[in-house]
C-alpha cells in the first residue's frame, strides 16, 4: 500500500531534490511545488514524483494541490538564500521567505494538515555566544536572510498554539556533496558555496577562488565551518517526518557533524581528491564572517535518532567532484 502524500516546496532545488529522492525511495507519494527560480526541472529524476510549477503564495494553486487528496506533511525548502543579496534587497527576502509561506500555512489549517518540516538555518544564531552551537543559544541574526528565517520559526510556533501545527525547524550548517550515483548534485547560479567554487576553479570554470581572511583566531588563520553532506541532510528530513508522525512536539534541531573544517583544509582535501592545484588568491576578511561555526548535533541524535554518516568532508568533496565530471554534471542542469 502506498504511503502518505507529502508536499515538498522547493523540491527541485539542491537539498530539496536529494530529499525528494529519499522520500520516493521510501514509497511516499511526493508532490513537488517549485517555481524554478533557482530549482531545476532536471533535478527531479524519480518516476512517480509530481512536479507542480508555481509559487506557494498562489492560493488557488495551493488549494488545488490540497483538493486532490490529503497531505500528511509539508517539507518546506522554498527560500532565497544569498546573504549579500538579502542585505541589498531585504524586501525580496521578507516577501519570499517570511510572507509567501503564510498562504501555504492557511491552506494547511483549512485542510487539517498538521505536520511541517522547515528548512531553517544556523544563520538564525548570528554570531553565537559559544561553540559548538546548541539549540538553546540566543537567536540574533545579523542579516535579513537569517531574520527572514527566524521570523517564520516564530510564525510556526504561533500556528502551533493557534491550531496545533507541529513543526521541526532543521537549522542547517554548510550543505555539501552530491548523490552517490552522480544523478543529481549542486548547481546554483550564482554559486557561492566553497566546495563547488574550489572544484569549478580546478576545472577551469573560474579563474581562481579568493580566500577571505587568513588572520582569524583559528589554527591556520582561515574560517572554520561545519560541512554536512546533502544526503545526510535529506535523511534528517525523513527522520523529522517520522518524529512528527509519532506525536512529536514542535522543536528545533541543529543539523551538522559537530566537526569543524577550515577553508585551507577544504582546499587541501580538494587538491588531494582531484590531483590538481587550486588557483587561488588571498583577500581581506569579509564583514560578518564569524571565525568558527560548528554545530552540537547531540539533540538530533537524541530526538530524531539522526547521526551524520559522512563525517569526513573528503567524501563530500569526492561526491561533488564525481557529479561535476559525470554526464549529468558536465553542464549541470542548465541545458
Amino acid at each position: 500500500m502506498a504511503k502518505e502524500r507529502v508536499l515538498v516546496t522547493g523540491g527541485a532545488g539542491y537539498i530539496g531534490s536529494h530529499t525528494v529522492r529519499q522520500l520516493a525511495a521510501a514509497g511516499y507519494q511526493v508532490v513537488v511545488l517549485d517555481n524554478l527560480a533557482y530549482g531545476h526541472e532536471g533535478a527531479i529524476v524519480d518516476e512517480g514524483v509530481e512536479l507542480v510549477l508555481g509559487d506557494m503564495s498562489d492560493a488557488r494553486l495551493i488549494e488545488s494541490i490540497f483538493a486532490q487528496g490529503p497531505i500528511a506533511c509539508v517539507i518546506h525548502f522554498a527560500a532565497f538564500a544569498y546573504v549579500g543579496e538579502s542585505v541589498t534587497d531585504p524586501i525580496k527576502y521578507y516577501q519570499n521567505n517570511t510572507a509567501a509561506p503564510l498562504t501555504l500555512l492557511r491552506a494547511m489549517e483549512k485542510h487539517g494538515c498538521r505536520q511541517f518540516i522547515f528548512s531553517s538555518t544556523c544563520a538564525t544564531y548570528g554570531e553565537p555566544e559559544r561553540i559548538p552551537i546548541t539549540e538553546d543559544l540566543k537567536q540574533d541574526p545579523i542579516n535579513p536572510y537569517g531574520r527572514s528565517k527566524l521570523m517564520l520559526e516564530w510564525v510556526l510556533k504561533d500556528c502551533d498554539r493557534a491550531f496545533g501545527l507541529k513543526s521541526v525547524f532543521l537549522r542547517y550548517f554548510n550543505a555539501c556533496g552530491a548523490a552517490a550515483d552522480g544523478k543529481i548534485g549542486e548547481d546554483h547560479d550564482p554559486e557561492t558555496h566553497l566546495i563547488p567554487l574550489v572544484l569549478m576553479a580546478i576545472r577551469g570554470e573560474r579563474d581562481k577562488i579568493t580566500v577571505f581572511g587568513t588572520d582569524y583566531p583559528t589554527p591556520d588563520g582561515t574560517c572554520i565551518r561545519d560541512y554536512i553532506h546533502v544526503d545526510d541532510l535529506a535523511d534528517a528530513h525523513l527522520r523529522a517526518f517520522a518524529y512528527l508522525s509519532q506525536g512529536g512536539q514542535t522543536t528545533a534541531v541543529n543539523v551538522g557533524t559537530g566537526e569543524g573544517v577550515s577553508v585551507k583544509e577544504i582546499i587541501e582535501k580538494a587538491e588531494a581528491v582531484t590531483g590538481q592545484k587550486v588557483p587561488l588568491e588571498y583577500g581581506e576578511r569579509r564583514a560578518g564572517d564569524p571565525p568558527r561555526l560548528v554545530a552540537d548535533p547531540s539533540k538530533a541524535k537524541k530526538v530524531l535518532g539522526w547521526v551524520a554518516q559522512h563525517r569526513d568532508v573528503r567524501s563530500s568533496i569526492e561526491s561533488a567532484w564525481n557529479w561535476m565530471k559525470s554526464g549529468e554534471g558536465q553542464g549541470r542542469f542548465l541545458k
